[in-house]
This record gives structure tokens, sequence and C-alpha cells, in this order.
């Protein structure tokens, strides 16, 4: 039996990203008012078996979210302002993910830990103390950030379409149809949102940085950084463990904080908003389907060889070169390569 999959996203400029077990698709509204579909299959990476290790997972999708979402980012803007149909330079991709980082760590991670250096350890002695106000600043920085944020207008449709792709989410999730009237009732909030992860690593962050003590300044920052990917995993695993017991009545009320929080980052949607959400989950769903049938071909097609060849080596039969060849060859002709065909290319977000 498969193992459950859970779809998500993120919102992008004036649409919705969706991301499947094969294929990711962005849903973007163009100038001329039309929804226009991207999609790329997804590279092997991000859904080998690294994803499914605990612990590294969590790097994995750290990683991927940021390569995928810059991509889709980027991609998003050239549709919404008409621009052609090029190919994404691998320079600006990585380039703006390199930038993205940076920035965060430099405001969330390094900047608390100078506040705190000299403006609040001139006045204390405890190293605990120390790292409890470095950790409140920080979340204060991360509220502050989203309160400013949310002040621009492009940042609040951003928003908005972030509400759309979780309340279309919300509705899948619950079996109901992926149509406008029936997902409008569900929630803006989800348990498995990134603003609530992000909200999770920052406490998380608190208790770690305290068990180192108070080293000199240099080692604070530094391992501010180097251990942002080891608090990033773990806050995965919280995350993760709080969605699937999030009906639990005191894992409900730990999550509460993080939903809350999505207010902030999300606004109600409007029916076009709404609309790009359920064509970009469509579209990742249909693939997803055709290449689930395929898996099951491919499987009683290998049942039924392996049981025709174990009658003809009982009976002494040959079965010739080719008849093997063609079998062995379909047989193990693998998911991607067939699943790609549904798409347009290996190209970055192609447009339909």
């Amino acid at each position: 039996m498969a193992k459950p999959f859970y779809y998500g996203g993120q919102a992008v400029i004036e649409g919705v990203m969706m991301r499947g077990r094969e294929n990711v698709a962005i849903s973007v509204r163009g100038p001329d008012g039309k929804l226009n579909i991207a999609k790329q299959p997804l590279p092997k990476i991000f859904k080998g078996r690294l994803r499914e290790v605990p612990v590294a997972r969590g790097v994995v999708i750290l990683i991927e979210s940021l390569v995928l979402g810059t991509q889709a980012l980027l991609r998003s803007a050239q549709i919404a302002s008409a621009e052609e149909n090029e190919r994404i330079p691998a320079s600006l991709l990585w380039g703006t993910v390199a930038a993205s980082i940076a920035f965060a760590v430099a405001l969330f991670f390094v900047a608390p830990v100078l506040t705190t250096s000299y403006l609040v350890d001139p006045y204390i002695s405890s190293a605990l103390v120390s790292n409890l106000v470095e950790g409140f600043i920080r979340i204060a920085i991360f509220v502050a950030y989203l309160v400013l944020i949310g002040l621009i207008p492009d940042i609040k449709r951003v928003f908005a379409y972030h509400g759309a792709e979780h309340k279309v989410v919300n509705a899948y999730e619950a079996g109901s149809p992926l149509e406008v009237e029936a997902i409008k009732d569900y929630s803006t909030a989800h348990a498995r949102c990134g603003t609530g992860f992000v909200f999770i690593v920052l406490i998380l962050a608190i208790f770690i940085f305290a068990l180192l003590g108070h080293p000199p300044l240099w080692l604070r920052i530094l391992s501010r950084i180097v251990l942002l990917p080891v608090i990033a995993a773990l806050a995965y695993e919280i995350m993760r463990f709080g969605a699937s017991h999030a009906k639990n009545a005191v894992v409900h009320i730990l999550l509460v904080p993080g939903l809350a929080l999505q207010a902030m980052t999300t606004r109600e949607p409007d029916d076009g908003q709404l609309e790009a959400a359920i064509s970009a989950l469509n579209q990742v769903i249909e693939v997803d389907e055709v290449v689930g049938r395929y898996l099951q071909y491919r499987q009683l097609l290998q049942d039924v060889f392996t049981l025709c060849f174990a009658e003809a080596v009982r009976k002494n039969d040959k079965i010739s070169e080719m008849a093997q060849s063609l079998l062995f060859h379909d047989l193990h002709t693998g998911p991607d390569e067939n699943s790609h065909r549904l798409m347009d290319g290996r190209q970055p977000f192609m447009r339909n």
C-alpha cells in the first residue's frame, strides 16, 4: 500500500505553486486575466530515499523549498509580466537563493546576537538570561518583519494567494470537491505551513542555543549559522508530528501559536485566487494519478512475466531473446521517463 502523500505548495506572484509526488506546477494569472500553467518534473534528489530518512529529510526539504520556491517565484514573475518563456539562468536562481539565505541568517540570527551582545550583556551576567533575551529579540524581529512586508500592496496579494493555497489543501484533505464554492469556508491556516515552521525554528533555537552557554561573540555568531540546518531539520520533524496529530487536544494547543501567526501571512482570497490554487493542485494530482496507474501496470507485467518465466523454466521451454528484451525494456522503464511525457520537457516550469 502506497504511503499517504501530503500535497502542499506556496504562493507566488499572482498565483500558486503546488508540489506533487512527481512534479511541480504553478498556476499564474497573466495580464490578460487568464490562468497560465507551467510545470516541471521533480529532480530525483527531491523524491529519493533520503527524503524519507528522519531528520535528514528536513534538510532535503529545506533545500527543496528554497530552490523550487525561488524558481517558481522567478517563473511566475515572467508569466505575470507577460515576458518571453525564457529559461531562468542558473546564476540568477542560485544567486537569489544565496542572497535569500544570507538575508535571513543576518536578520534573524546574527542581528539578535549582536543586539544582545552590545545592548543587554553589559548589564546582566546570566548566560541563560542572555540567550532567552536573544531568542525573544529574534521572534520580535520576525513578527515586525511580517507586519512591515504585510503593508506592501503586492505582498498583500501574495498573502491572499497563500490563503488560497491553504484553503484548497485543507479542502482536498477533507475530501471536499475542488470547487470554488466548496472551498470558501475552509480555513486559511494549515498545520504544515512554512510560517509555522519558521516559528518552531525560532522557539527551538532558544533551547538549543541556551545549551551552548555564553561563548565569545564570534563563536556565538558561528554557532547560529552552523547549527541552523540542524535546528531546521528538528523543527521539520516537530511540525510533521504536530500536523499528523493535530486532532490531539494537547498537540492542538501547542500548534495554536503557529496557526495564529499565519494570520499575518495569509489573507482571505477572492474567487480568482482560489481558481489559481485549484488549477495548480489539479495539475500535480493528474500527473500523480497517471504515474500511479503506470506503476500498477508495470507491477502487473512484472508479476505475469515472473509467473510465465517460472512456468517456462519448469517445462524446459525456451523464451526467445527478443521477447525477453521487449519485456524487460517495458518493465524497467522508470516512472520518471514515462511521467515526463506528460509534461513539457525538462526545462524548468515550461508553460502549456
